[in-house]
C-alpha cells in the first residue's frame, strides 16, 4: 500500500467522476448507431491522434513496458523502435484512404462491414469471420487493461486483487455504456495529455534525485552490464535476429487494430489527416522513450530489486511525490486502462450489434434499439474479460502481445490489400483473416528456435499470400466491387 494515500484517493475519485461528466454529456449528444460507434465523423485532428494515441497506447505503456525495461534494459528499445515506426506508417499510408473508402462503401461503421461492403458480400460470412476475431482478440486485450487496473488498485489501496478488478471494471463500463465514442474521444484527450505529461515528469524527477544519467547508469551496470547493451540479453548474449525481428515485428500490429483504425474513419475531413499524423507521432515518440525510460530510472532509483518490474512507475511516483500530485500522476495510469479499454469495449459491442445482431437476426432494428443493444454488449463483454482478468498471475505485456498479433495478422494485410489492390476479392479476404487469426492462435502455442519468433510475423506473411493467391486464383472480383474501388479511390 502507498504512503499517505488519502491525497491519491481523492485524487482518483475526482477524476473518474470527470470521466463519468462526460460520459454524461456525450450521451445527450447520442443519437444513432453512427453518433454511438464514430461520434458521426467529427473529430478534429487534435482529438483524433490523441484518441488514436490513448487508445492505443494502454496500460502496459506506464506498466508492462517501463516493467520490461527495468528487466531487458537497452534491449527493449527495439520494441520502441517498430511501434513508433508503425504509427507513422498506419497514418501515412492507412489513415486517408480507410476514411475515404469507409465513407465510401455504405457508411461503414465497423471493420467487418467495410469489409463487407468493399467486396459487396452478401452471403455476410466475411463479416462474421471478421467480428468473431474482434471478439476472441478483444476479450484478452481489455483482459490485459484489467489486470493493469488490479495491480494499480490492490498496490495504491491494498484492496484483494479481485475486488481491485471489478472497481476498475465498473469505472471503465460506467461511461462507455452510457456516452459511446464521443465519451471515449474526449476522456481520451484529457488521458492523453496526463499520461504524456506522466510518462516524461516522472523518469526526469527520478533521475535528477537519483544523481543524474550517469549515476542511473552506474547502477544499471553495476546490477548487470548486459542491460546496457541493446544487442545482447540479460545473460550476456546476443539476441538474434529473431528476438530483434520479434521486437520490431510490433509494429505489424498497428495495421489491424480496430480500435484505432476506428479513429482513422471518425475524422472529420482527409485535411485534418497530415496533422493528426503529426500529433500522434511526436506524442507516441516521447511517451515511448518516456516509458523506457521509467524502467531504467527505477534501476537507478530503488536500492533493493523490485518483484515486479511493472509496478516501477507507481512505486517511483509514490518515492518521489506529494500525496495530491501523486494522486494526480498515478491517475494518468488509470487514464491508460481506461482510454483503451473503453475504445475496445466499443469495438466489440459494435460488432455485435451491427455484424451480428442487425447483420443476422434483425436486419431492420432501429437506430435507438441498435445503440442499446451495443450498450448492453459492453456489459457482457467487459463482465467475461474480467473474469478472465481475475488470475492474479497475469502479465499486462504478455497478454497485450498475444491479441496484438491476432489483430495485427487477421486484419492488417486484409485491411492495407483491400485498400490498395483492386484484383483483390472477397474470398481472399477471408482467407486472409483466418489464416492471419489461426496462425497467431497456433503459433503462440509453440516454442523453440524459429517458433519463438513473435507470432505477428508468420501470421502477416501467411495471411499476406493466402490473399494474394485466392484472389489469383478464385476467379476475378465482380465488376461491381472493381467500380466501387474506382469510385472510393477517384481513379
Amino acid at each position: 500500500m502507498l504512503e499517505n494515500n488519502f491525497g491519491v484517493s481523492i485524487t482518483f475519485i475526482l477524476y473518474i467522476l470527470m470521466m463519468l461528466a462526460i460520459g454524461y454529456v456525450a450521451y445527450k449528444r447520442t443519437s444513432n448507431l453512427s453518433d454511438y460507434i464514430l461520434g458521426g465523423r467529427s473529430l478534429g485532428p487534435l482529438p483524433s491522434a490523441l484518441s488514436a494515441g490513448a487508445s492505443d497506447m494502454s496500460g502496459w505503456l506506464l506498466l508492462g513496458l517501463p516493467g520490461y525495461a527495468y528487466a531487458a534494459g537497452y534491449e527493449a528499445i527495439w520494441i520502441a523502435v517498430g511501434l513508433l515506426a508503425g504509427t507513422w506508417l498506419n497514418w501515412l499510408f492507412v489513415a486517408r484512404r480507410l476514411r475515404t473508402y469507409s465513407l465510401s462503401a455504405g457508411d461503414s461503421l465497423t471493420l467487418p462491414s467495410y469489409f463487407e461492403n468493399r467486396f459487396h458480400d452478401t452471403s455476410r460470412v466475411l463479416r462474421v469471420i471478421c467480428a468473431f476475431f474482434i471478439l476472441l482478440f478483444f476479450l484478452f486485450y481489455t483482459s490485459s487493461g484489467l489486470v493493469a487496473g488490479g495491480k494499480l488498485f490492490a498496490t495504491v489501496f491494498e484492496f484483494d486483487y479481485r475486488v481491485a478488478v471489478v472497481i476498475g471494471t465498473l469505472a471503465v463500463v460506467s461511461y462507455t455504456f452510457f456516452g459511446g465514442f464521443l465519451a471515449v474521444a474526449w476522456t481520451d484527450v484529457i488521458q492523453g495529455l496526463l499520461m504524456f505529461a506522466a510518462l516524461l515528469l516522472v523518469p526526469i524527477m527520478a533521475i535528477q534525485v537519483s544523481g543524474g544519467w550517469g549515476a542511473t547508469q552506474a547502477s544499471m551496470a553495476e546490477l548487470n552490464p548486459e542491460l546496457l547493451r541493446a544487442f545482447t540479453n540479460t545473460e550476456g548474449g546476443a539476441i538474434g535476429w529473431i528476438a530483434i525481428l520479434s521486437l520490431l515485428g510490433w509494429g505489424l500490429g498497428y495495421f489491424g487494430q480496430p480500435h484505432i483504425l476506428a479513429r482513422f474513419k471518425a475524422i472529420r475531413s482527409e485535411a485534418d489527416i497530415p496533422m493528426a499524423r503529426r500529433i500522434a507521432v511526436i506524442w507516441s515518440g516521447l511517451g515511448l522513450f518516456g516509458a523506457l525510460l521509467c524502467g531504467w530510472a527505477a534501476i537507478g532509483y530503488f536500492d533493493t530489486p523490485l518483484p515486479d518490474g511493472e509496478r516501477a512507475f507507481i512505486l517511483l511516483v509514490d518515492a518521489l511525490f506529494h500525496p495530491i500530485i501523486a494522486g494526480v500522476l498515478l491517475a494518468a495510469i488509470l487514464a491508460a486502462i481506461m482510454s483503451t479499454a473503453d475504445s475496445q469495449l466499443l469495438v466489440s459491442s459494435s460488432a455485435l450489434a451491427e455484424d451480428f445482431y442487425k447483420a443476422l437476426f434483425r436486419r431492420d432494428a432501429s437506430q435507438q434499439e441498435l445503440v442499446w443493444v451495443g450498450r448492453f454488449a459492453v456489459v457482457g463483454i467487459a463482465f467475461v474479460a474480467m473474469l478472465l482478468a481475475f488470475d492474479e498471475d497475469s502479465m499486462v505485456l504478455e497478454l497485450v502481445a498475444y491479441a496484438w498479433a491476432g489483430f495485427g495478422a487477421a486484419f492488417g494485410p486484409a485491411l492495407i490489400l483491400s485498400l490498395y489492390w483492386k484484383r483483390m476479392t472477397r474470398f481472399g479476404a477471408m482467407a486472409g483473416v483466418v489464416v492471419g487469426g489461426a496462425t497467431v492462435v497456433i503459433w503462440g502455442n509453440l516454442s523453440g528456435g524459429i517458433l519463438d519468433l513473435y507470432e505477428i510475423i508468420p501470421g502477416f506473411i501467411l495471411a499476406t499470400i493466402a490473399i494474394v493467391v485466392v484472389s489469383l486464383t478464385a476467379g476475378e472480383p465482380s465488376e461491381e466491387t472493381q467500380s466501387g474501388f474506382d469510385k472510393a479511390m477517384g481513379s
